[in-house]
């Protein structure tokens, strides 16, 4: 077994904790339309993702087939997630959009990432039957991090950051950023031409937006679909 066969195993490996990791999170949550709707997404995805590594074992490409004159790549997405740890006791579900720019490194495997959106994070309008409701968390995500193809059209990214809360008081925030970061797997279907659709599944965390209070950390599972170009 040569080197390329032992490192396609382990990417192998990894792709498969990670799908398990986002399928047992998903499963966890309560039910609901929106809810079920982006799980659903969220673990096909992942599994579709982890069927194309394994595939790609007897294959030899491992660049991405989309390019451009210069090279940089954006693209525009819309976002969805379901909240996960002591979030998901308040709030049902997350929904927001992103522009992104992917800058080559190596050749059109090794990417550059620069990623900025907004996020709503809905609250639940009847927390524990006391007829409360949650106060939507509006942040503003900018990350930076790395895209890497090893094979054709199928990625592995990492990014790290920092969310400006944008209704500090209203939610009860003692402070206005907080860090966050965001591992991702994802494939990128062509159009033709330069263009592209871009769907990824991610883990994103935030450090905590209240000092002294683990709660108040920002967590979800989430679906990204963007047009690239």
């Amino acid at each position: 077994m040569n080197n390329a066969d032992i490192g396609m195993k382990k990417l192998c490996l990894f792709v498969a904790l990670i799908c398990a990791v986002f399928k047992n999170t998903c499963i966890k949550l309560i039910n609901s339309n929106m809810k079920s709707s982006i799980k659903s997404s969220v673990i096909a995805l992942a599994f579709a993702a982890f069927a194309i590594s394994a595939k790609a074992q007897t294959t030899t490409p491992s660049t991405t087939t989309t390019t451009t004159p210069t090279g940089v790549r954006f693209s525009i997405g819309v976002d969805a997630g379901i909240p996960t740890g002591k979030l998901s006791d308040s709030y049902n579900w997350n929904l927001g959009g992103s522009v992104q720019a992917d800058i080559p490194v190596v050749s059109n495997q090794l990417f550059v990432t620069v990623n900025a959106g907004y996020d709503n994070v809905f609250g639940k309008k009847d927390l524990d039957g006391t007829g409360l409701a949650a106060t939507n968390i509006q942040l503003l995500p900018v990350k930076a991090g790395l895209k890497f193809f090893p094979v054709s059209n199928f990625y592995i990214q990492g990014d790290a950051g920092v969310a400006f809360s944008l209704n500090k008081t209203d939610v009860g925030f003692n402070k206005s950023e907080a860090f966050i970061y965001a591992p991702q797997i994802g494939y990128q279907f062509q159009l033709g031409g330069n263009n592209y659709i871009d769907a990824g599944v991610r883990y994103e965390a935030s450090s905590k937006f209240v000092s002294n209070n683990d709660d108040s950390k920002v967590q979800f599972v989430g679906l990204r679909v963007a047009y690239g170009f």
